[in-house]
């Protein structure tokens, strides 16, 4: 977007939901989530890019450098992203052709391919890393304790929704 605009669309949309639907409180909290997850997607894409990474790619790398060994089967990968199989597969084929990840036979389990993150995936997470916390992950415009509830409310919702149990 160019310019900002001189009054709020949500909470003007929020109005006229109010005045010719019905109750419009749970509608403008969730179209704000929307558009604020396209604010924030547009940032971390643009800090990503010029690491020839998405936020997918990127997340892959994070895990696999705080796994033990660096390394993980691709099944964990999809459970811990909360991807289906053939989404990790892509991932995994892209850091591949990258030489940001290799894929080595399990030790004890010949039907399970592990996921090992080289040397040059660890320094491309590094310097990614710096890209993305050097704009706060493109969520702006709120103190630390803000991120704290908000980060509070956003997992009540995801456990409610059966993302997870603990």
């Amino acid at each position: 977007m160019n310019r900002p605009l001189p009054f709020d669309p949500i909470a003007r949309a929020a109005e006229l939901w109010q005045d010719r639907i019905g109750p419009a409180g749970t509608m403008a909290a969730v179209t704000g989530v929307m558009r604020v997850q396209q604010i924030i997607q547009s940032a971390v894409d643009g800090a990503l890019k010029p690491h020839g990474l998405t936020f997918a790619r990127y997340e892959a790398l994070v895990l696999l450098t705080f796994s033990r060994n660096g390394r993980l089967p691709m099944r964990v990968m999809g459970e811990r992203l909360q991807l289906h199989p053939t989404s990790v597969t892509n991932i995994v084929d892209r850091l591949e052709r990258d030489g940001l990840v290799k894929r080595v036979p399990h030790p004890t389990d010949r039907r399970t391919t592990l996921v090992e993150i080289t040397d040059e995936g660890r320094a491309l997470r590094e310097t990614a890393t710096v890209s993305v916390t050097g704009i706060d992950f493109g969520l702006t415009g709120l103190t630390e304790r803000q991120v704290e509830q908000l980060t509070e409310l956003l997992t009540k919702v995801r456990k409610s929704a059966g993302d997870f149990t603990g």
